[in-house]
């Protein structure tokens, strides 16, 4: 079967995705990544009776959360890692197949999808079918620790051990990988969202102001930092002042903004530490050697990696893309056919 898969997929653009929380990826074989859009989606009421139609998906959709009418819901079908809205996520992950996929190819694609580590029996058939439903020949489903470590150009294959941190935007998974198999691994719901949530939560208590999800990311791309360094930066914040109910800008700056992650880095590094303590000696030993690996968008948090250099003890390195890892993984996983024999999830 995968002797046949693999001579079809010469006449076929075979594609990886990576379905994450805060972005969805698409690399189809013989081009790269094709697709980087927000995993968010706009659904309008259609009628009196309820019925639901898809208004925008991507980033189309992104620029509509805090400015909607009622009648239109934005909607983040992955929440915390998993499938929130069976629905809607089947809907998107359709509407991206169906941008990426060549139809004038006469064979159908294969499809491999990284999915978050320990998903479940119905989240595995909800992607399986939101996929065969979009065209794929056949679908294969990679746990995305595994697919960052590929991305990330380790040597899973190898009988070493390779510690991959993975920061998305709904989960970190933290993962020991050796021989082509994740040996331990611990997921918290400690990542990009929860740094946002965490700076809204913040100037709504310092300062009595309301700001959005896309003010909050922004804050934390600009001048979000996890460890002090000698510099200070400042930032112009527009928000709505929940006193005065007016608009108001105030200006803030970084130690402001690490104050409010600290308890949502304090648990990434803990899920580090917790992995480190259950490694075998031997496979430890090689992390000690090799270091450790930071992928995901919050890999790119900075001074993180400082961080959990200062906590660890160990070499702590950034993935070379690390928004990238997990679909790049994906996608040299769905071209090497015993790899992905072993690797994927039935």
């Amino acid at each position: 079967m995968f002797q046949l898969d693999n001579l079809l997929s010469i006449f076929t653009s075979d594609i990886a995705i990576d379905l994450g929380t805060a972005n969805t990826l698409i690399y189809v074989k013989g081009e790269g990544i094709v697709r980087n859009e927000p995993s968010v989606v706009a659904v309008q009421e259609k009628d009196s009776r309820g019925a639901k139609s898809v208004r925008a998906v991507g980033r189309e959709a992104k620029e509509m959360i805090g400015k909607a009418p009622v009648n239109i819901s934005v909607i983040r079908p992955l929440k915390d890692g998993v499938i929130a809205d069976f629905e809607v996520a089947s809907q998107m992950l359709r509407y991206f197949i169906k941008h990426a996929y060549k139809h004038g190819s006469f064979i159908k694609p294969r499809i491999a999808i990284g999915v978050p580590y320990g998903i479940t029996e119905v989240e595995k058939r909800t992607v399986r079918e939101a996929a065969l439903g979009a065209g794929a020949r056949e679908v294969f489903l990679v746990e995305q620790p595994m697919a960052a470590a590929v991305g990330a150009n380790m040597p899973v294959t190898e009988p070493t051990g390779n510690m991959i941190v993975d920061i998305g935007g709904g989960t970190t998974e933290v993962a020991v990988i050796s021989l082509a198999g994740i040996v331990y691994s611990k997921s918290v719901k400690s990542a990009g969202d929860k740094m946002d949530e965490s700076i809204i939560e913040y100037i709504k208590k310092k300062y009595n102001l309301a700001i959005g999800e896309r003010m909050a990311e922004q804050i934390k791309c600009t001048i979000g930092n996890a460890y002090p360094d000698e510099s200070r930066e400042f930032m112009e914040v527009k928000g709505l002042d929940l006193v005065a109910g007016l608009p108001k800008t105030i200006e803030i700056h970084s130690d402001e903004i690490r104050e409010s992650l600290s308890e949502v880095v304090k648990a990434i590094v803990a899920a580090v530490k917790t992995v480190l303590d259950n490694t075998p000696p031997e496979l430890a030993a090689d992390i000690v050697d090799k270091g450790i690996v930071l992928a995901g968008g919050g890999a790119l948090l900075k001074n993180l990696d400082i961080l959990i250099r200062e906590d660890t003890n160990l070499p702590v390195i950034i993935a070379e893309d690390p928004l990238k890892s997990v679909v790049l993984g994906t996608g040299k996983i769905l071209e090497n056919i015993s790899l992905l024999k072993t690797v994927s999830l039935y």
